[in-house]
């Protein structure tokens, strides 16, 4: 029997990712109330067995947003909220460092990243994104293993009623070759507690064996399993509690040593236990589900779900109805924590939930649009409860998930359209051409995850081209490189003999003042008008001019008028697409467009053929150019800051941005110091949070000689020219009486700005470094990732000062005083390399090279005593020094 229990253990380990679990025993007589069975009953039977029977406190599930971690996307276990008093890093003043014993029902969602279950939603019975992690923790030897077993024991089989004879379980087997005996303590605990010798199997590493990361905390586990076989046959195990002995640490060098302070972390799938509970095989079965399942039925007129898997789920029913069902409580509860659909980071793994939802609500299940936004009370009624966020922010769930829903439903119509009409031209064999599957992905807001292309084209039995999907990506990645550190053009440009040409032949030079055709909507969101267009002339790659180019064809076309912002002025350029008129069905993706002599040349790669004369219609990349905009108003607010910071005869010396960060280079006497670069950004915070209109208007270049604090660089306007003013009309800014343009930003520019102040959200410096003698170069971001870095930033800070606090505990041995040293050396490492704001990083950076040398000292003197004492052993008589 024991190769099919462990091909089925190693089953459920491949199936559901392994999470931290917590256990305890009773004390008290057991109530003779029947088990718990519904969720919110079970859930509230956990909370109150560790808080009421042991002495837990509970504390709030963290919010799914990580704070303070850039290694994670999401929280994806309950320990994530813990890792600074596992890490000995907790802040000593903070509640947390009070924490003895805990217990929680945690948010988690497994998307993106590591442990990423997104496209295995739906395909099973099991697995979803979002799932609450029931856990309870030990911290500092509160207690171990004994009372974590004995307390996992009496929940399920007393308070739950789980029968013993379905439970299991596994403890580590040891492993040589680390140099790890087997974890035999585990394993005689549950053999006290009365598990059968038969159910208690060992297991290595990969099992039994848990680990933060490539260092830190670690230790064997052991894990509560449940048969479903009910002793029918082989068994059938999964999964239901793991508890992790967080004993050892893993060093730098690999080596294993003892923890000073030993943990205990626990951690138990609500939706899995409640399902063993209610004697369903599938979590979808349970109460945590059956009123999604039922609103979805009732919402779009589909078959009833069946709960069938594979082949027998024909036409796909009942894993949509699966897939919508997850899908919307992960962004329900995501978008309620503040984490929103986005093109970046969490943000992108969330749209690409989001997308997947509608894909299969209205594709499969043929529901009609603001479908999924219907289904958000449904998910606030069952979690609401517990999770009062969804609550507060149910309207503006929906809102969001009804907006986002319409927006992707014409690209989904478009992108099958365009799909259809490809197959249509292939061979039974071909392949999908990587061309067409790149422009649907690379089509700005309209585009189509390639991921989501590829399942919709495994639909239809065929397959994409992987090498052809490869050098495209390779290219974009280097653009993507170019664009964010410029150097010499490469790629298509127009010659001196190509513009000699289009000159000789009268061509004018492109009309771009399409690019300012955007406004700001009552609701905050900001609409980017379509421009048509008509084809002057194609270019090839090497700057051949052509009448036509085809299919695959990466390609430069000249338009009589363009609406895409080309790279100038320190703005990197729009990208996005563009489609014949009258053929929406093919997307031209553009990659980027360039000046060239007064004309706008577009980089594009043709899915078809295209000729001179064809008129066009161009689609600019809404996310892209709105993080442009940010971006270069960002700088401005900036620049101003600067002046007020160091004075009114500073100057920029240059500039750079695109949607994720902007560069700055400005003149200075001296590298700036911490204080003045907190003081720039305090400026700039103040700005964005009036939420200052920008005024945005063309006047003559001859208005704006003599205007004192205006700002302009060294290089030629255009006449007339664009004046930018933040909170300030520009007549009365450019009004030499009025000092205007010495109170706010006022600048000579071309580039394309938000409408309000407030949408740059926030800024942070988060580099610097002398150029040349008398140029800084500052790096900054804003928005989410200004306030990531400062989340960062504000965590490291907490490390350093409990590091701090360690220090001056003192050390009782050589030992301990060495992994203080390394933990500071670490400290370092990261502070030196962390995306957050550089005036605290400076300020952390001085503390530590403080603290890493009193470490130090602090190591030579208890080695130089531990030499002395065998010398001062030797007289036993010898009193004193």
């Amino acid at each position: 029997m024991a190769a099919p229990v462990a091909a089925a253990v190693g089953g459920l380990r491949r199936a559901i990712r392994r999470s931290p679990s917590w256990r305890g025993p009773s004390c008290r007589p057991l109530s003779s109330a029947p088990p718990p069975t519904q969720a919110t009953a079970v859930r509230d039977a956990f909370l109150s067995f560790f808080r009421d029977r042991h002495g837990h406190r509970l504390v709030p599930s963290a919010s799914v947003r990580p704070r303070g971690d850039p290694s994670l996307l999401f929280v994806n276990a309950g320990m994530n909220q813990f890792k600074p008093i596992f890490l000995g890093t907790v802040d000593p003043r903070s509640e947390m460092a009070g924490f003895r014993r805990v217990a929680n029902s945690q948010k988690c969602v497994r998307a993106g990243g590591r442990h990423n279950d997104l496209e295995d939603v739906g395909r099973d019975l099991s697995h979803h994104t979002f799932f609450e992690m029931l856990g309870n923790w030990a911290f500092g030897g509160e207690y171990f293993k004994e009372k974590a077993c004995s307390m996992a024991w009496e929940l399920l089989t007393q308070v739950y009623g789980i029968p013993k004879d379905r439970l299991w379980v596994s403890y580590f087997g040891g492993d040589p070759k680390a140099g790890l005996d087997p974890d035999l303590e585990s394993r005689d605990i549950w053999l006290s507690l009365g598990v059968p010798a038969s159910r208690v199997l060992s297991f290595g590493l990969q099992e039994n064996f848990w680990e933060m990361g490539d260092t830190g905390p670690c230790g064997p586990c052991t894990e509560i399993h449940y048969d479903l076989a009910g002793g029918v046959g082989a068994p059938q195990l999964v999964e239901l509690w793991n508890l992790v002995f967080m004993q050892l640490n893993r060093e730098t060098d690999g080596s294993l040593q003892p923890l000073p302070q030993r943990h205990v972390d626990t951690g138990m799938g609500l939706e899995r236990l409640v399902a063993v509970l209610q004697g369903r095989r599938s979590t979808y079965d349970t109460d945590l589900f059956s009123p999604l399942l039922k609103a979805i039925h009732q919402g779009c007129g589909a078959p009833p779900y069946l709960g069938r898997v594979g082949a027998a789920d024909e036409g796909r029913t009942d894993m949509a109805y699966r897939v919508v069902a997850d899908h919307i409580r992960t962004l329900s509860v995501c978008i309620a924590d503040g984490v929103f659909p986005g093109m970046s980071g969490a943000p992108l793994v969330l749209r690409r939930i989001l997308r997947r939802a509608v894909r299969f609500s209205t594709e499969v299940l043929r529901a009609p649009p603001g479908f999924l936004g219907s289904l958000v009370p449904v998910v606030v009624e069952t979690l609401g409860h517990t999770y009062p966020e969804l609550q507060k922010n149910s309207a503006q769930i929906a809102n969001l998930v009804s907006e986002d829903e319409a927006a992707f439903l014409a690209s989904l119509q478009r992108g099958r359209r365009i799909i259809d009409r490809t197959l249509q031209r292939l061979g039974p064999s071909d392949v999908f051409p990587a061309e067409v599957a790149w422009s649907l992905s690379m089509s700005g807001d309209l585009g189509l995850p390639l991921d989501l292309v590829e399942l919709m084209l495994e639909e239809k039995g065929v397959q994409m081209d992987p090498a052809g999907l490869a050098r495209l990506a390779q290219e974009e990645a280097q653009r993507r490189a170019q664009q964010a550190e410029p150097v010499e053009e490469q790629g298509l440009r127009l010659d001196v003999h190509a513009l000699g040409e289009l000159q000789r032949q009268g061509v004018p030079p492109t009309d771009d003042s399409p690019k300012y055709n955007y406004c700001l909507r009552p609701s905050g969101g900001y609409e980017f008008g379509t421009c048509e267009a008509q084809v002057l002339q194609l270019y090839t790659e090497d700057g051949t001019a052509v009448a036509s180019v085809g299919e695959g064809q990466r390609c430069g076309l000249l338009l009589d008028r363009t609406n895409f912002y080309a790279e100038q002025g320190g703005q990197t350029s729009d990208r996005g697409y563009l489609v014949r008129v009258g053929q929406q069905d093919v997307l031209f993706p553009v990659a980027r467009a360039q000046v060239c002599g007064g004309f706008i040349l577009h980089e594009a790669v043709a899915p078809e053929y295209l000729k001179v004369g064809d008129q066009v219609q161009l689609h600019v990349d809404k996310a892209w150019r709105l993080g442009c905009m940010e971006k270069h108003t960002a700088t401005h607010l900036l620049n101003w800051a600067l002046r007020q910071t160091l004075g009114p005869g500073t100057e920029q010396r240059g500039s750079h941005l695109n949607p994720e960060r902007l560069r700055f280079d400005v003149a200075t006497q001296a590298p700036l110091t911490s204080e003045q670069l907190r003081a720039v950004e305090i400026t700039v915070q103040e700005a964005v949070r009036q939420d200052e209109a920008v005024y945005i208007e063309e006047v003559a270049l001859a208005h704006t000689a003599h205007v004192p604090g205006l700002r302009s660089l060294d290089e030629v306007y255009p006449d007339p020219v664009r004046v930018v003013s933040v909170g300030v009309p520009v007549a009365h800014a450019l009004d030499p009486a009025s000092q205007a343009a010495l109170q706010t930003s006022v600048e000579l520019c071309c580039g394309t700005h938000l409408l309000r102040t407030g949408a740059v959200g926030d800024l942070v410096i988060i580099g610097e470094r002398q150029l040349t003698k008398g140029t800084t170069r500052l790096l900054a971001v804003t928005g989410e990732q200004a306030q990531q870095a400062r989340e960062v930033g504000q965590s490291l800070a907490q490390e350093v000062e409990a590091a701090t606090e360690r220090l001056s505990q003192g050390s009782r041995d050589v030992v301990e005083a060495q992994r203080l040293s390394k933990d500071m050396g670490r400290l370092i490492d990261a502070v030196d390399t962390a995306v957050m704001p550089q005036w605290q990083r400076r300020e952390l950076q001085a503390t530590l090279k403080v603290l890493q040398r009193r470490a130090n000292t602090a190591i030579r003197k208890l080695e130089i005593r531990r030499h002395r004492k065998p010398r001062n052993c030797c007289s036993g008589t010898q009193r004193g020094p």
